[in-house]
């Protein structure tokens, strides 16, 4: 979990900016509507996965998806069936939300049914792809979850399924930004204990971990 910083184009913002993100915050530039410079620190995350279909594209400003005040659904396995995303579609228009839907993968009735109500109604949406492998992505999942006050489907352990997923089982963001190659959820409706607990857990495990590799990936 980081932070991303929006602010607008000066080279003396750009500096300001990275030194308080860090290295591992994301800075973006957004156009803005007034002549003066804004620096503005968000929490939220970005991970290496984009939509899965162009057709989910909103925007006119660059091929990607934006959306606000928007659901997020986490699968931790493969949706293909119509009926598994159902319901969580049904919330999010009872709603007025958009829908982000990030699983394992997202294909046959399920990803057809997502694009042909994106072209044919306008329905705000897109399907995404978890990141990493293995452990890592129930991991990475499990940090979106946190994050977005949502929970994890199919999830070892727990036994939601995605016919019975109600409101409270989605995550929400403030602000949803989805490119070709890269997401980012901001603004998460987080809860603070839950995320700080999760960093101990993070130092705890890292205390107890010999292999390299693990600390890089």
């Amino acid at each position: 979990m980081g932070n991303s910083v929006f602010f607008f184009l000066n080279n003396v913002s750009i500096i300001v900016g990275w030194k308080k993100v860090g290295r591992k915050g994301v800075i973006t530039v957004k156009d803005g509507k007034t002549l003066n410079n804004k620096l503005e620190i968000i929490e939220g995350m970005k991970f290496d996965r984009g939509y899965i279909s162009l057709y989910f594209i909103n925007t006119s400003k660059g091929q990607k998806c934006e959306f606000q005040d928007a659901y997020v659904l986490l699968s931790e396995k493969k949706i293909s069936s119509v009926q598994s995303i159902v319901p969580a579609l049904e919330i999010a228009n009872a709603h007025r939300k958009p829908l982000v839907i990030i699983a394992e993968d997202v294909d046959g009735e399920a990803l057809s049914t997502l694009v042909l109500n994106r072209l044919k109604v306008d329905l705000q949406v897109v399907a995404v792809k978890s990141p990493g492998f293995g452990d890592n992505r129930k991991n990475q999942l499990k940090d979106m979850a946190i994050a977005t006050g949502g929970a994890v489907f199919g999830e070892e352990g727990l036994t939601l399924n995605l016919e019975d997923v109600q409101p409270h089982y989605l995550g929400q963001v403030g602000e949803g930004i989805v490119a070709k190659d890269d997401a980012m959820l901001l603004k998460g409706k987080s809860d603070k204990d839950q995320i700080e607990k999760r960093i101990q857990e993070i130092i705890e495990q890292l205390d107890i971990t010999t292999s390299e590799y693990e600390r890089k990936s």
